[in-house]
């Protein structure tokens, strides 16, 4: 009786918990209402065409459903990480094991990066070395001459790459990732049979040429013109673009143009961005010289020249009208390859750093005997594992069918690079004056690193990307809640788990035991916490939503901080995935495996509760105002805005 007391209490709670839930709902949707989120979601969804390619209606539920968007929900959804995702069978995993020792010898016997980095170009041995090795044409069909490899097995081999040289990774990327991706993924079959062979034996080579000197992220403000010639069977190209790796190499570029388009009912003439398949005999296509580069110096990287360039017409990459769409595919599905890329770099410099730090001996000690050390080997050790985790959770639900990725291989990205570069810092630090030397090719990693929170999508673009699609998302789910408060009666399962949901958070108990039910034991407190950020972070997002409303999308300061968290959140949810696929399956690594995840957790956790906790209280938006009024007064004065201690 007591049991049935208690439960029927809490029901009681959990009621009046509806009613105030839907109240809240109510004080929500007089900020978004019907036309309101309709207004929000127009004011979202160009801003994210701007950035990159703006999210489908993602399912909230089911094995589609995103975990990374989930959280904006304060949605727990587990199908895409556990078990820790592994979609090669076993004649895929020997087909890669099979591949290590031929890239390696190439890197130990053929290519040499130092010289390669002093020359600023490539050899023809190097270049020879990879058409040999099929490193031409890693994820073509065998029936154009590929190797056919999956993206976990392709990200196998972008680890060994990057771990020597990011310059030929480069060199190799301009060509297979970006450059001739287009037609791989969108075109036709005369398309790929005419192109794909030459290009991937490599007697032909691609670029990818997009960024103008007037649009670097924003993407849809190119200036290059393709207009259809008289006789309806040519478009003439003409523009220039700038810093197009393999620019001065490429026989074959996928070129982005603004293609003129009468609309219908008089409306005038619209400019929309198409994607091209040029070829440098086409004639009018030239290149500038080598650009001087602070690193990646053997790659290429020159402007083209588009002047009266006769493309024609079946050249176009899927339709007229559709280029944006093209490029934000080509660099979505490239951006998986960069995260393997970074864990196998961030490896290498681990054991460059753990071989100087167990040999150097000063004050009678090794260095590795130095708490402040072994603080530094620990984080570049736990990065690794999770930059390692995430890439590979990723190129592996692409290789399950999993469509919508775009988010989480930005997370990727950013991640990865972001992580390498701290790595390389430290790794740095650790060694020195030596690893000041040329010698210790550190600094040549250091200058190559720098680019990749650069091209590909801008780290700071993609934080935006990946703020603006989890807005979306739980904005698709609050338009569901919306929809259920004008049928109450219908819909009261719906508003009644809302109660149940909000009755829970007010008693400080969770919503959601996916996670700790996943879990193995060892790792239930650090399950308890995602948890925590999870709901908490939903709770952020929607009282968000009923403050600014549409304007969110302007609140950068937000929205910044939100990826930051999001990308700290995924990360946690891969890494215990991860570690509970190691622990259930008693790996010898399993125990480390267990402390790297256990101390990632505990610190993302708390960064995760930071930065939710900045975009609501008081003093931190103040802050954010300083920044706006300290920035404008450095604009006004063009330079520091304060007075000198000296006075001159």
């Amino acid at each position: 009786l007591g049991s049935l007391t208690s439960i029927h209490c809490y029901e009681m709670f959990a009621l009046r918990s509806t009613v105030k839930s839907a109240r809240l709902c109510k004080q929500l949707f007089a900020n978004l209402n019907t036309i309101q989120v309709h207004e929000f979601r127009s004011a979202v969804i160009p801003l994210l065409h701007k950035l990159e390619n703006g999210l489908s209606d993602l399912p909230i539920d089911g094995p589609e459903a995103s975990f990374a968007l989930g959280v904006y929900s304060g949605k727990i959804r587990t199908q895409q990480l556990f078990p820790f995702p592994d979609a090669l069978d076993d004649e895929s995993k020997e087909t890669i094991k099979l591949m290590i020792d031929p890239f390696e010898k190439f890197f130990s016997e053929i290519h040499d990066p130092c010289q390669s980095d002093l020359d600023e170009a490539l050899s023809q041995k190097s270049v020879d070395g990879l058409k040999n090795l099929g490193g031409m044409g890693l994820q073509v069909p065998q029936k154009y001459g590929g190797m056919e490899l999956k993206n976990t097995q392709y990200g196998r081999l972008c680890e060994i790459i990057a771990s020597h040289d990011l310059s030929i990774g480069i060199f190799m990327g301009a060509h297979q990732s970006i450059g001739y991706k287009g037609i791989l993924l969108f075109g036709n079959e005369k398309q790929k049979e005419k192109y794909l062979p030459d290009l991937v034996s490599g007697d032909k080579i691609a670029a990818f040429c997009l960024t103008e000197p007037s649009s670097g992220s924003d993407a849809n403000s190119i200036q290059t013109k393709a207009v259809l010639d008289d006789d309806g069977k040519h478009y003439i190209l003409n523009g220039n673009k700038i810093w197009i790796s393999n620019g001065g190499l490429a026989d074959v570029m996928t070129v982005f143009a603004q293609v003129p388009i009468k609309g219908d009912n008089s409306e005038g003439v619209s400019q929309r961005v198409t994607a091209f398949i040029v070829e440098r005999n086409f004639g009018g296509v030239t290149n500038g010289p080598p650009e001087k580069k602070m690193g990646i110096r053997s790659s290429n990287t020159a402007a083209v020249y588009f002047d009266n360039v006769k493309v024609p017409v079946e050249n176009v990459l899927s339709k007229v009208g559709d280029g944006f769409k093209v490029a934000m595919n080509i660099l979505n599905n490239g951006r998986f390859g960069m995260g393997a890329a970074m864990s196998g770099l961030i490896r290498m410099l681990v054991s460059k750093s753990i071989e100087h730090a167990n040999s150097r001996i000063q004050f009678q000690k090794k260095l590795i005997e130095y708490q402040s050390i072994q603080e530094k080997i620990a984080r570049m050790a736990i990065a690794h594992y999770v930059v390692e985790s995430v890439a590979y959770a990723v190129s592996n639900n692409m290789d399950r069918g999993i469509k919508e990725y775009q988010v989480e291989a930005a997370i990727s990205k950013v991640l990865g690079s972001e992580s390498a570069w701290n790595t390389c810092d430290e790794c740095l630090q650790i060694l020195g004056g030596m690893g000041y030397m040329r010698e210790a090719n550190i600094e040549r990693f250091m200058r190559d690193l720098r680019i990749f929170r650069i091209f590909e999508g801008t780290n700071d673009i993609l934080r935006l990307f990946i703020a603006l699609n989890g807005i979306q998302y739980a904005g698709n789910h609050l338009k569901e809640l919306q929809k259920a408060m004008k049928e109450p009666i219908s819909n009261f399962g719906t508003l009644w788990d809302q109660g149940i949901r909000r009755s829970k958070q007010f008693i400080g108990v969770s919503n959601s035991e996916e996670l700790v039910e996943n879990a193995v034991p060892q790792l239930r407190d650090s399950a308890i916490k995602i948890t925590q950020r999870i709901e908490e972070f939903g709770t952020t997002v929607e009282k968000l939503l009923v403050k600014y409303g549409k304007r969110i999308v302007e609140e950068q300061f937000i929205l910044t901080r939100l990826a930051d968290a999001n990308i700290d959140v995924y990360s946690m949810g891969v890494v215990l995935a991860r570690a509970t696929k190691a622990i259930k399956e008693d790996l010898p690594t399993a125990d480390h495996e267990q402390l790297l995840a256990i101390a990632f957790i505990e610190e993302a956790s708390d960064r995760v509760e930071r930065n939710l906790g900045s975009v609501t209280r008081k003093r931190n938006l103040r802050t954010f105002s300083a920044f706006s009024e300290i920035a404008n007064d450095i604009s006004r004065s063009e330079g520091i805005a304060s007075t000198r201690p000296l006075g001159f």
